[in-house]
């Protein structure tokens, strides 16, 4: 499926590849933000005297704003432009992390994690939004897979420099450093990062423009066939890595937990190699990205249906099937960005973005949510068995099911207004006999 607007006209890739850099600096330091909480759980529950269920609240209600912000932050991006959303938000989580550092109210804490959620909601899309700005579009599809990518090893930085100082020096100090750190990547962004290069002229917005471009943004299936995306890719993934893979694996599956970590620390690894593999896909197969979408799907749900239909508890080799599986959703969510870009102008981008990140994010919560609710219905406070974590993680296939029938109900739109454009996407019977001419013809 082509785009439907041209591209901008390519900045120098020096500049460009700088303003990317401090950009993608900005996620990854988002992404610490992010994740600061979830090796900082223990400490938390001694610091407010707090419930388990209570520090897991901390983390759902950032998640919560993150979700639930992403369209307005979106409309605020088209109209204000990614460097001050990216320098707004350093700042707003370095103000959440200080805090955080100095509270000691539970309360406190959360109004804390309540600003790092809506200085995280800010970051990932405004940088998203400089790629396609600042880079020729046969590279966009391979610089936003390694956004997404090396924008995770955010949780690098939370997972070791943070835990040594929260094993050290301490919590306030812990915090602290990470809202300087925050402050840093502000100033920096405020210094290094334009909204497009400088051929490019400024766009003048008007509040009916906004509220003309969301509306159009929500109306262009296009732009629905990228939310769909978001959905039904990254949910099992994050859900597994966020909080249900390490109970699961250790208390359903049997294993340690240090082979839990380390088949955690694969999925991480397999989703970072493959996403530029992806991202070349959709460069060379744009006709083909919803098939290349569908095929993720099914990948995810053959995992797991290995592993639940597995007589007893699944040997070590399946679960490393499972987890590499899984590694796939997250790359494979964002083709989903790759349709609001082809799909609609750069002046409503952000919008459209926006609208995308709230699918994944929003079925995260609901399998989370979901799955805490078949356990506790299953086991009524009691430990949980290996057939209690089998039907809850079966939630799943609802979403897969859900989410299928929507691409598939996009995707038809969509090519239907291509169609009416003059622009007939070929089946992929006739695209392989094609290719397989010419191949003979190169070759005789």
């Amino acid at each position: 499926m082509s785009p439907d607007h041209p591209a901008p006209a390519p900045a120098p890739a020096r500049r460009a590849w700088l303003v990317w850099g401090v950009g993608l600096l900005a996620y990854v330091v988002a992404v610490m933000q992010r994740t600061s909480l979830g090796v900082a759980g223990v400490e938390a529950g001694e610091r407010y005297d707090a419930s388990a269920s209570t520090v897991a609240s901390l983390a759902v209600v950032q998640l919560l704003v993150y979700a639930g912000l992403q369209v307005p932050v979106g409309v605020l991006l088209d109209r204000y432009g990614s460097r001050r959303l990216v320098v707004t938000g350093a700042l707003v989580m370095a103000l959440g992390q200080a805090v955080l550092a100095l509270a000691e109210p539970v309360g406190l804490a959360i109004v804390g994690r309540l600003l790092v959620g809506l200085g995280d909601a800010m970051t990932f899309i405004s940088v998203l939004k400089l790629v396609p700005a600042w880079f020729p579009a046969r590279r966009v599809p391979v610089v936003t897979q390694l956004t997404g990518i090396v924008g995770q090893t955010g949780q690098v930085l939370s997972a070791v420099p943070l835990v040594a100082l929260l094993g050290g020096p301490g919590w306030t100090v812990a915090f602290l450093s990470a809202a300087g750190t925050g402050v840093v990547v502000g100033v920096l962004a405020l210094l290094v990062l334009r909204d497009s290069p400088p051929h490019a002229g400024p766009l003048e917005r008007s509040e009916r423009d906004i509220v003309g471009d969301l509306v159009s943004a929500w109306r262009h299936p296009g732009t629905r066939l990228g939310l769909w995306t978001h959905f039904t890719t990254q949910f099992s993934g994050t859900a597994f890595a966020l909080l249900w893979g390490f109970p699961f694996l250790v208390t359903g599956e049997g294993v340690r937990p240090s082979t839990a970590s380390a088949l955690l620390t694969v999925f991480v690894l397999a989703g970072m190699m493959n996403g530029p593999v992806l991202g070349v896909l959709v460069q060379r197969h744009p006709f083909r990205r919803s098939w290349l979408v569908l095929t993720i799907v099914a990948v995810n749900a053959a995992g797991w249906t290995l592993v639940i239909a597995w007589p007893g508890p699944a040997p070590l080799p399946v679960l490393v099937l499972l987890v590499l599986a899984m590694a796939t959703g997250g790359p494979g969510s964002l083709i989903g960005f790759d349709f609001a870009r082809t799909f609609n102008p750069p002046d409503r981008l952000g919008t459209a973005t926006g609208i995308v990140n709230v699918g994944g994010f929003v079925a995260s919560l609901v399998t989370i949510s979901a799955v805490g609710l078949v356990l506790d219905l299953r086991t009524c406070g009691g430990t949980a068995t290996l057939a209690d974590f089998r039907a809850a993680m079966s939630v799943q296939y609802v979403l897969w099911a859900g989410g299928v029938v929507a691409i598939l109900l996009s995707r038809r739109r969509v090519r239907r207004r291509m169609a009416e454009a003059g622009q007939v996407v070929p089946p992929v019977r006739d695209a392989l006999r094609r290719r397989r001419a010419v191949r003979r013809a190169a070759r005789g």
